[in-house]
């Protein structure tokens, strides 16, 4: 269980992540300023704050990556989930940091 406001470790992405991701692509792709012909959940970190951050690296074709922040209210306040931000020019093999 992470620690409150603390970013959890690496997790391997699952198909709820995936999903996630799906439903962000959009947000994604006007926060990053392109267009991703690929948007590959691989990894992921959470934060819990009032609501879940989740630091996912995204495959975005080739040999590149992005970071993407995405934030999930709780459930009562029933908002679907945002892009906070995003990091191009990521490798496979760079860490997920609090961005």
């Amino acid at each position: 269980m992470p620690m409150v406001g603390g970013l959890g470790a690496a997790k391997p992405a699952t198909p709820e992540i995936q999903e996630l991701c799906d439903s962000v692509k959009v947000q994604a792709e006007a926060k990053c300023g392109a267009n991703f012909s690929t948007f590959e959940a691989v990894e992921y970190k959470t934060q819990v704050v009032a609501g879940t951050n989740y630091f996912v690296k995204v495959f975005i074709g080739g040999d590149k990556y992005a970071h993407v922040r995405i934030y999930q209210a709780l459930p009562h306040a029933q908002q679907g989930p945002t892009v906070h931000s995003c990091q191009l020019d990521k490798s496979r093999e760079e860490e997920i940091v609090h961005f």
